[in-house]
């Protein structure tokens, strides 16, 4: 029978193999909570930048596929004077009708922002919101309508197209696109509001009982970027209609100005 006592390593090595239900408990929760985090990180950061990314894509090729059009045709597209030339300004738009439920029927260029965004009808989230586009409030104003013409979108998921609206600034475009052209928005102001402050949405924004004499582009969402407590609310004012012609040429007001 040996007397020898253990040595110090293997004493630690009885030590360190000694597992508790309390010690794999503690390891599993920091697991947990790790993966909790990455996944936060995840939604809010990583993976707003992969979907505003393919929204904007989508955007973008939508634009292609209607200069394209353009071009094949020979003539411009329809506008309230199809005597028109390529950036010759009209101050009285063409009309658009008014879309089906879910319906995309125009893209929204923020070049501040550098977004592009498909534009459909209907604030519900399987409409617009959650499938990376901005919503048409419906029954309110078109694009170059007399009246408000407001947008939703969100801020802080689903690609999140107005993450950045407070970096906005005074007299910055705001272009709306159409197979038709190009209904050019400037932006005006900001305000934060309650979210049951509808009366943004009125034909005059915040002019209940004024008759609506402009033409005016709202754009809302919510307020702080992951919160519900307020409506950030972002106003334009219509400038002018380009009408689309077959030269693939652009209007001016999709790009930022150099000294910007």
């Amino acid at each position: 029978m040996t007397t020898e006592l253990p040595t110090r390593r293997s004493a630690r090595a009885r030590k360190r193999g000694r597992v508790t239900v309390t010690g794999v408990l503690g390891e599993l929760l920091i697991t947990g909570g790790v993966l909790v985090l990455l996944f936060v990180v995840w939604q809010m950061w990583v993976g707003d930048m992969i979907l505003g990314a393919a929204a904007n894509q989508q955007a973008d090729d939508v634009s292609k596929t209607w200069a394209e059009e353009a071009a094949n045709s020979g003539d411009p597209l329809p506008t309230s004077d199809p005597s028109q030339k390529y950036n010759t300004l009209v101050a009285d738009p063409p009309p658009i009708e008014e879309p089906g439920s879910g319906d995309v029927f125009a893209t929204l260029h923020i070049p501040r922002l550098g977004q592009n965004v498909q534009i459909a009808e209907g604030t519900a989230t399987w409409e617009s919101l959650d499938l990376g586009m901005v919503g048409h409030y419906k029954d309110t104003a078109m694009p170059g309508d007399i009246g408000n013409f407001p947008v939703a979108g969100h801020r802080g998921s689903h690609g999140a197209p107005f993450m950045n609206l407070p970096e906005m600034q005074v007299g910055d475009a705001v272009v709306v696109e159409t197979k038709a052209g190009w209904y050019t928005y400037r932006y005006r102001n900001m305000v934060y509001v309650t979210p049951d402050s509808v009366d943004v949405l009125d034909p005059t924004p915040q002019n209940t009982s004024v008759e609506a004499t402009g033409r005016y582009l709202t754009m809302t969402t919510c307020s702080p970027r992951y919160g519900f407590s307020e409506r950030l609310i972002g106003y334009a004012v219509f400038e002018a209609f380009t009408p689309r012609v077959d030269d693939g040429k652009q209007p001016a007001s999709l790009y930022l100005p150099k000294e910007s």
